[in-house]
């Protein structure tokens, strides 16, 4: 495992109880102490305060638009990207099984460890500490976030879009479905009868078939719309 105290400086706090940091560090398979009650801390924590930054950093958003930013912040792949950045993968607690099958380079594991970091630092460092910790991690990404609107799934996006054209709603149909059932693929037709446009997509779910249409959909649509504005 990697010198914990380089973790410590890149995290910019030194801990009363390094126990702490080893059980945040721990997966269970490693054993009985492990990760998943700070995780559940952290988790709670974490949300609480990039929801309080939102607020004050969005003040003309509503409440929908707001749960749309912190979700892009909280969710698995971006706690993983701040993970791989503190290169928390270097020092993991992991049960055999999950070394061999590459544990340390999941997003699912990575993302946790994050969370229990948080949860650590807030038992060991109090409300404050654990906040401007938060606010490290996140600083710039809370800076840079894009309109609460980009960050709609491309169906609802599609949706909108249509309607501001009173336009009719998008089809979705499913033209085939391929592979065993544990590895399936689905392709997906989304059509505009009213444009006589369509649009097609494959993917290993249904619901991600029908998004990837869709935004290819929007594509288009915006191509069309630019065209017109000529």
């Amino acid at each position: 495992m990697a010198d914990l105290g380089t973790l410590t400086e890149r995290l910019d706090y030194q801990f009363k109880d390094s126990g702490l940091l080893d059980i945040a560090l721990s997966h269970r398979s490693s054993g009985a102490s492990n990760y998943e009650r700070l995780e559940f801390l952290g988790d709670s924590f974490l949300n609480f305060i990039v929801a309080s930054e939102l607020y004050h950093h969005r003040p003309d958003e509503d409440e929908g638009a707001l749960s749309r930013l912190r979700a892009s912040l909280v969710r698995q792949s971006t706690l993983a990207e701040i993970a791989r950045e503190l290169s928390l993968g270097d020092y993991l607690n992991l049960g055999v099984g999950e070394l061999r099958s590459g544990g340390f380079r999941r997003d699912s594991i990575l993302s946790d460890v994050v969370e229990s970091i948080v949860g650590a630092v807030l038992l060991d460092g109090g409300y404050e500490v654990a906040r401007a910790l938060v606010l490290r991690l996140y600083a710039h990404r809370i800076d840079t976030l894009p309109p609460s609107s980009d960050l709609k799934d491309p169906k609802t996006r599609l949706q909108e879009l249509l309607q501001s054209q009173s336009l009719a709603r998008p089809e979705y149909q499913v033209l085939e479905t391929s592979g065993k059932s544990h590895d399936m693929r689905f392709t997906v037709l989304c059509s505009l009868p009213e444009l006589a446009l369509t649009t097609r997509a494959m993917a290993t779910s249904r619901r991600k078939a029908e998004q990837a249409a869709a935004a290819m959909m929007l594509e288009n649509l915006h191509q069309q719309l630019e065209a017109q504005s000529e």
